[in-house]
C-alpha cells in the first residue's frame, strides 16, 4: 500500500457528533480533504448549517439527548449521504463540576443522556447498514479523564470511561463482519471548550508542568489520530483507546 493510499478515504461517508466547532470540526475538515463526504450533526442549527456549507459538508441539526432522536439523525444522515461507513461520535458536554457525593440526578442523567447513550444509540441504529456495506468504522471520543481518578468531573470522567468500553464491545461483537470500534483519549487541546480551563493561570502552570511536551494539544493532532483510525492504514487498529495528551498520562509528577 502506498503512503497516500494509507490516509485515503475516498468514496467513504462520516458522520460525525459535535462537528461544527473545535476537534469535530478539525476532523470534518481532515475526512474532506481525504477524499469522505462527511455530515456534521450539533445542537445549534444555524451554526451547524453554516460551518457544514463553508467546509462542504452536509449539516444535520440534531439534539441527540433521547434515544428515538439519536435514531433518527443515524437514520437522516445514511439518507443524506447514501450510507455512513465511518461515525465520529465527538458530541459531548462536561455537566456538574462536583464528586461522587454531591451529585445532582438531572445533570447526572443529562451527561450520560448526550455522552454516552447517544453514542450507544447510534451506533446501534448504523451498525447493520455497515455490515451490509462490508465494514465499517466508529470512533468515540474518550478523554485522558477517563484513565484516571477524578474528584470534580466525576459524571464527565465516567461517561467518557464508558465511551471506551462501548468500543472495545463492540469491537469483540462486530470485528467479524469487519466493524471496527475505537477510542481516542485526548489529553488538554486547545478548543472552545478548554477556554475556561486554559485561561486559569493557576492550572495551567500546573498543567504544562505535568506535561512531558510543556504544552497544550491543537485538534487537529486529535483529527490526525481520528484520521488514521478511519482509514485503511488503521485498518488492523480495533478495540483500543488511543490516548493524545503529550504524555501527561504516564508523568509521575517528580
Amino acid at each position: 500500500m502506498k503512503a497516500t493510499e494509507m490516509f485515503d478515504l475516498s468514496g467513504k461517508c462520516a458522520l460525525i457528533t459535535g462537528g461544527s466547532s473545535g476537534i469535530g470540526l478539525a476532523i470534518a475538515k481532515a475526512f474532506i480533504d481525504a477524499g469522505a463526504k462527511v455530515a456534521i450533526a450539533g445542537n445549534r442549527s444555524e451554526e451547524v448549517e453554516s460551518v457544514a456549507s463553508s467546509i462542504g459538508a452536509v449539516g444535520l441539526p440534531a439534539d441527540i439527548s433521547t434515544r428515538q432522536a439519536a435514531v433518527t439523525l443515524a437514520s437522516t444522515a445514511e439518507d443524506a449521504l447514501g450510507k455512513v461507513d465511518i461515525l465520529v461520535s465527538n458530541a459531548g458536554i462536561e455537566g456538574p463540576l462536583s464528586g461522587i457525593s454531591e451529585l445532582n440526578e438531572v445533570d447526572y442523567l443529562r451527561v450520560f443522556d448526550v455522552n454516552l447513550h447517544a453514542a450507544t444509540w447510534i451506533s446501534s441504529a448504523l451498525l447493520p447498514g455497515m455490515e451490509v456495506l462490508g465494514g465499517g468504522s466508529l470512533i468515540f471520543m474518550a478523554s485522558l479523564s477517563a484513565l484516571r481518578g477524578n474528584k470534580s468531573i466525576a459524571t464527565y470522567s465516567m461517561s467518557k470511561a464508558a465511551l471506551a468500553q462501548l468500543a472495545r464491545n463492540i469491537a469483540v461483537a462486530h470485528g467479524p463482519k469487519n466493524i471496527r470500534a475505537n477510542a481516542i483519549a485526548p489529553g488538554l487541546i486547545r478548543t472552545p471548550f478548554a477556554e475556561g480551563l486554559m485561561a486559569n493561570q493557576e492550572f495551567m502552570e500546573r498543567r504544562l508542568q505535568a506535561t512531558p511536551l510543556r504544552r497544550v494539544g491543537e485538534a487537529a493532532e486529535i483529527a490526525a489520530t481520528a484520521l488514521w483510525l478511519a482509514s485503511p492504514g488503521g485498518a488492523f487498529v480495533t478495540g483500543q483507546t488511543i490516548v493524545v495528551d503529550g504524555g501527561t498520562l504516564i508523568h509521575d509528577g517528580s
